[in-house]
């Protein structure tokens, strides 16, 4: 029995606080020779764990989803996952679908009440496109409206201006941007609505692979600006997804 079935009981008066306690101290987590599966991450933070696929084989990310599956997972995230790595996944799990931009692989057997609020990512230019794509995809799946806006780096100032009711729309704004990292703190002067920075590692020689728009975002004159790793827009969506949260829940 998965903590989420636990907790419907517990909704619905099936069980009690004592039973549903026992139920769910029965099996935290699973182990297999390769990974802990950690089954009470939903309960404690919403989110159900997620598979980083990158520097795993595709053995061990066969064998992951089909302990959960077995563990009746009906939403599963796979972050940079390459295809061949999501094609073996299939053979375990037939109803993945893949998103090439993003490198995710995602299951969505169950339907989750979206946030109240949208998450807008707005990307600087189309060579940011798979960062912009992985932070997307991680807000939807965890329950977000999101829209997306892109090619609108400070270099064309004109196209970012133009998008302003966008800005309005939003809850929270990913700004994700490389070469000098402008975008976020040029957003972040516009806007009211807290700001996740992404650098990323696109750039000419002395972007050193992304520490310099990393380090211009860090010091960004605009308040409001939070700021992740070098290309990490899976933690971007995930952190967008947490403030987003705070609005409440969809009625309909």
């Amino acid at each position: 029995m998965t903590a989420t079935e636990i907790l419907t009981l517990l909704e619905n008066h099936e069980l009690t606080v004592e039973e549903a306690r026992q139920k769910l101290a029965l099996e935290p987590s699973d182990e297999l020779d390769y990974a802990k599966i950690d089954y009470h991450r939903e309960v404690r933070t919403g989110v159900p764990e997620v598979i980083y696929c990158e520097g795993k084989t595709a053995e061990q990310i066969c064998g992951i989803i089909a302990n959960m599956r077995r563990h009746g997972a009906k939403r599963i995230l796979g972050t940079r996952c390459s295809r061949e790595k999501y094609e073996a996944a299939r053979e375990v799990c037939p109803e993945l679908r893949y998103e090439e931009a993003a490198r995710i692989m995602l299951l969505e057997e169950e339907t989750i009440t979206k946030n109240k609020g949208r998450i807008l990512v707005a990307c600087a230019g189309t060579s940011d496109y798979g960062v912009a794509r992985e932070a997307a995809v991680t807000a939807a799946f965890l329950g977000n409206e999101v829209e997306e806006v892109y090619d609108v780096g400070v270099a064309g100032i004109h196209r970012l201006l133009s998008r302003a009711e966008a800005f309005q729309r939003a809850n929270v704004i990913i700004a994700i941007a490389g070469m000098e990292g402008a975008l976020a703190s040029v957003i972040g002067g516009l806007t009211d609505k807290p700001v996740i920075a992404v650098p990323t590692s696109v750039g000419y020689g002395a972007n050193f692979g992304g520490v310099t728009a990393l380090l211009a975002m860090l010091n960004s004159c605009a308040s409001g600006v939070s700021v992740v790793n070098i290309d990490n827009g899976f933690g971007a969506g995930y952190m967008a997804h947490s403030i987003n949260c705070l609005a409440g829940k969809r009625e309909d």
